[in-house]
């Protein structure tokens, strides 16, 4: 059974799948519902790519991982709406208001989050993202027409909304922008593979996968030698300006999940470990002083995958969990 977690996630995709204006399917194991695996359809492209803007109206909890232009009419009072948007690892969401008609002074509101948040949990950690928790909000009532354009610091954003006016509404433009060294990511997909660069920044920076995964980094560049470690409280890699680690958790916060192996050393070969937990991140961290380079890919878990691999493999954690 999913976790509340997934749950909660699942839910959150599969609103977008549900939209029939935006055909999105759903592409699942074992046709479960609760597995949010979701492509763009060919159609849509296809509409799209003859340089349409792409409309639709917003539900009260919805989720969008495309570009255009989108409007929410309160047809009774919405106390508790949020709408997440999405992009692929290499882009960054701009959120523009094209019009807004809600009553600030009555208790509405219209806040842009940096980030997702769910239960109380941020991505990205505050403890990896560049700006404060509150320089994250950007509440409309505050700022009004000085910033009506907020671009997010990395693949997903999301906006909060209370309206307690029917026929109160506002309407937003989402577009995509390159980010060329992506930092702090959220997969849309069970299964991928990425390149994390980060060059001579001191900054840390997460991958997150929803799903149990196998995860197999097959490149890892850093600017010294050290060793591998399993995870003790006796050994790690805390002395070490440039690591990679693993975690795995329950919730959407990097930094209030488990630490699972962490990684101190150049090396081209395998490292492979199976990750059962609800999330897996992947994070780098980095002083500044090199140019660190981590090459990795991951597929779904299946739970009947139980042999071991000839390559390098690490222990295995956090199966009674799914």
């Amino acid at each position: 059974m999913p976790s509340a977690f997934q749950f909660q996630c699942h839910l959150v995709l599969i609103f977008l799948a549900a939209s029939k204006g935006e055909t999105r399917y759903l592409e699942v194991r074992d046709g479960g519902e609760d597995e949010p695996f979701l492509l763009l359809s060919e159609d849509l492209k296809r509409e799209l790519s003859a340089g349409q803007i792409y409309r639709r109206s917003l539900r009260c909890i919805d989720m969008l991982s495309i570009e255009g232009q989108f409007t929410f009419t309160a047809d009774q009072p919405q106390l508790h709406c949020a709408t997440f948007f999405i992009g692929e690892p290499e882009e960054l969401i701009t959120v523009e208001y094209d019009f807004v008609n809600i009553d600030c002074q009555g208790g509405d509101f219209l806040k842009v989050f940096d980030g997702w948040i769910l239960k109380g949990e941020k991505f990205p950690s505050s403890l990896d993202h560049p700006l404060t928790a509150s320089q994250r909000y950007v509440d409309f009532c505050e700022s009004g027409n000085i910033q009506r354009s907020i671009r997010s610091s990395q693949n997903v954003a999301m906006i909060f909304f209370r309206i307690h006016q029917p026929g109160n509404g506002f309407t937003v433009t989402i577009k995509k922008n390159t980010n060329l060294f992506p930092c702090n990511v959220i997969s849309q997909t069970p299964s991928g593979r990425f390149t994390m660069v980060i060059p001579h920044q001191h900054r840390n920076c997460s991958f997150s996968i929803i799903y149990p995964v196998v995860i197999k980094i097959s490149d890892l560049i850093l600017g010294h030698l050290n060793g591998l470690f399993l995870k003790k409280p006796s050994v790690g890699c805390a002395g070490v300006g440039d690591f990679v680690e693993l975690l795995g958790g329950a919730g959407l916060d990097p930094s209030k999940m488990f630490p699972l192996a962490d990684l101190c050393h150049s090396f081209h070969g395998s490292a492979q470990m199976k990750i059962g937990c609800d999330n897996t991140v992947l994070r780098m961290v980095s002083s500044g002083k090199h140019i660190n380079r981590v090459t990795f890919e991951y597929h779904q878990l299946d739970l009947q995958e139980t042999e071991m691999r000839k390559e390098n493999s690490i222990e295995e954690f956090c199966f009674p969990s799914i």
